[in-house]
């Protein structure tokens, strides 16, 4: 496939190729863009963005609904597209191609709400007379930099509320998953979206990212993936609007009072999505001193009947890792805490990108697989005492994108809500949840900034006051 920029679809000599992460297999191959690449989608992003903001909301959202109804029509297309690129199940891609199309039709609504507010000037001293107002305006550029793990639905909730909210876009797609980004692209062109008012750059995010973030004509960056390299465009951006989805290592605290057998359930679901290459995995498993023999009994058998295989096989339930090495590199955390006094209760076996969904248990919460980001098939068990040491451990970390507990206590799901440091939190759930809809983001250093088709485009849209005096 060619990448877009500046309103043209553009080949190289210089190929990166996509590869099917279960079988070795080249899917495609991609442009491998340079800066001068990047400089070239900026100039058009300039020019795309002038049109886009003269173009009316309503004229936004039309473009958008019919880029929703395309997506909704080729919803197999994209599905087989991710799954084969990512390496996540078809029942997982599915989902999320169905997701994507409605990020993308609540984004067309917020195209038509763009709005301020009048402001009561008149109770303030000295401003009888005077009327105030806000209103919203595009931000200029928006640099849209997304992760693998969600090539199609992560991209649309960068990317719909940018176009929405009247402002051009450089995406930068992940290289390991470009193609379901494109294919997006090219529906948003047949939709009737101007096409200067996006590009798509694809390549290794080094070279390309750098030249983007440090760019001055790019206003607003909206980058999802790992905390490390969320800092280092935060130190590179300068003066720029920033929207930062990083990472986590959730907790999720079962309760001595908690339905074990929903408990058990929904970690295996929330603990192995994806294979565990979720931001908000369920990794930290809080289990009750009183209920952790039942709950480790409940959940063992669930996560040894997860088929791992081919992800575009239908009986499949969980698919490759991206990379070999993040295999590999998960394989030899969880080994590292069993030498440490960990014990690994199911899994392991890995035979390439393929990794057996695991459960460790008596993991200290000072082992690297419970105090950093796995991001790989593993649960990491830890008993508690009680509810205190169970909160206490739940914020005993850097993040704080996404928390959940299992209780039937309507006073310590509060407690839990109220005291615990997270962007997200669940009750009676596991901590991989989101509809499309609600405010998305983290506390601490899991990130700044929501998104959300609506949260997404107040960040992507900049308030002007006006004060018409003596009026």
């Amino acid at each position: 496939m060619k990448m877009f920029l500046r309103g043209e679809w553009v080949d190289k000599p210089q190929t990166v190729e996509v590869i099917n992460p279960f079988d070795r297999s080249v899917i495609d191959t991609v442009p491998k863009a340079d800066a001068h690449d990047v400089d070239a989608a900026l100039a058009g992003a300039v020019e795309g963005a002038r049109v886009m903001r003269k173009m009316p909301g309503y004229e936004r959202f039309l473009v958008l609904r019919k880029a929703a109804a395309l997506m909704q029509d080729r919803r197999e297309e994209l599905a087989r597209t991710l799954s084969s690129e990512e390496g996540k199940t078809l029942a997982e891609a599915r989902t999320e191609a169905s997701r994507a199309v409605q990020t993308v039709e609540l984004s067309a609504e917020e195209a038509k709400r763009l709005g301020g507010e009048v402001l009561p000037l008149d109770g303030a001293p000295g401003c009888a007379g005077d009327f105030g107002l806000t209103i919203r305006v595009p931000c200029g550029v928006v640099a849209a930099i997304t992760p693998f793990n969600f090539p199609l639905n992560l991209v649309c909730h960068k990317v719909a509320p940018a176009l929405a909210a009247g402002n051009s876009v450089v995406l930068k797609p992940a290289s390991d998953t470009p193609l379901v980004a494109l294919k997006l692209v090219e529906i948003l062109l047949e939709a009737g979206l101007p096409p200067l008012g996006i590009s798509c750059l694809t390549g290794p995010g080094g070279e390309i990212g750098r030249a983007i973030c440090t760019d001055p004509r790019v206003r607003k960056i909206s980058f999802t993936g790992s905390r490390d390299v969320g800092e280092q465009i935060c130190k590179m951006a300068g003066i720029k609007k920033v929207t930062m989805e990083l990472g986590c290592n959730s907790p999720l605290i079962v309760a001595a009072d908690a339905d074990l057998a929903k408990a058990a359930e929904l970690t295996a679901v929330t603990g192995y999505a994806n294979a565990g290459q979720v931001c908000i995995s369920a990794q930290r498993i809080l289990v009750t001193e009183k209920v952790h023999g039942d709950f480790l009994d409940a959940l063992k058998p669930r996560v040894e009947a997860i088929t791992v295989g081919n992800q575009l096989d239908e009986r499949t339930t969980m698919g490759p890792m991206i990379r070999e090495a993040d295999a590999i590199r998960v394989r030899n955390w969880i080994d590292e805490a069993v030498s440490e006094g960990a014990r690994l209760l199911c899994g392991g076996r890995r035979v390439g990108h393929l990794l057996e969904p695991m459960i460790l248990d008596d993991v200290r919460p000072q082992m690297r697989v419970s105090c950093q980001e796995l991001f790989g098939p593993a649960v990491c068990v830890t008993r508690v005492g009680d509810l205190d040491e169970a909160l206490a451990l739940a914020n005993d970390t850097p993040y704080g994108l996404c928390a959940a507990i299992f209780t039937q206590s309507l006073q310590t799901a509060m407690r839990f809500a109220r005291e615990v440091d997270a962007g997200n939190l669940h009750v009676n759930w596991g901590p991989v949840w989101r509809a499309d809809l609600m405010p998305y983001g983290g506390l601490k250093q899991s990130g700044m900034g929501k998104e959300g088709p609506k949260y997404a485009v107040e960040e992507m849209t900049e308030l002007k006051t006006v004060i018409m005096h003596g009026v």
